[in-house]
């Protein structure tokens, strides 16, 4: 076994995982493949109305009983979401789609199989993550620099600096104050709003130190 392959299998190893379906035959099998594989399992049933928030997978059955839950969704949980299913019908495959479970397995369950589905689900739900935490960098970088640019016109229009002069002045006061130049734009801005609610935001005489 190579290095890769046995980084792998440890990480698997040390995953919290939870089993949502009715004790039974199927449960049991799905149990015990996880078990070999070494991951630790915790078996609930009914469904609870929130996903479980102390474990690193899920399997869960698709059924009647998640109509109404929408909080089941990998949208609403870091963990990675596997779905079970019995049977295949529209209804079946709407309430698997709205859960956007990152894996699928149906019945019959056997042992083979669930070691596939369980690590393509890990490497899925992974990159997901990857994805959404470089989108909500974007989005404070962009509303960052949106504010930076309504604090440049407020220093522009009020203190008579070019717009380099202003941004300038601000990347001046984030390093003495060692904060970023979005905070500092930030508070212009509250500052221009407290003297504009004061009957003093067009006085203009006051200087940049």
């Amino acid at each position: 076994m190579n290095t890769a392959t046995r980084r792998l299998f440890d990480d698997l190893r040390m995953l919290r995982v939870t089993v949502v379906h009715p004790p039974g035959d199927d449960r049991c099998i799905l149990e015990a493949q996880l078990r070999r594989i070494g991951c630790p399992v915790r078996a609930i049933w009914p469904l609870p109305a929130e996903l479980p928030g102390d474990c690193d997978v899920v399997f869960f059955l698709v059924g009647p009983e998640l109509r109404g839950y929408a909080s089941w969704s990998a949208a609403d949980t870091e963990a990675t979401l596997i779905a079970l299913s019995d049977y295949e019908n529209p209804t079946a495959l709407k309430l698997l789609l709205d859960t956007q479970a990152h894996g699928v397995i149906t019945k019959p369950y056997r042992s083979t199989g669930v070691l596939n589905t369980l690590v393509l689900a890990r490497a899925c739900s992974g990159y997901q993550q990857r994805l959404q935490n470089k989108i909500g960098k974007l989005e404070e970088a962009l509303k960052a620099r949106r504010t930076i640019e309504k604090a440049i016109r407020i220093l522009m229009q009020a203190q008579g600096l070019s717009d380099n002069e202003a941004y300038e002045h601000m990347r001046s006061r984030a390093t003495s104050l060692r904060i970023a130049v979005g905070e500092v734009a930030t508070m212009v801005i509250h500052a221009h709003e407290t003297m504009d609610k004061l009957g003093l935001g067009k006085s203009g005489s006051s200087t940049c130190a």
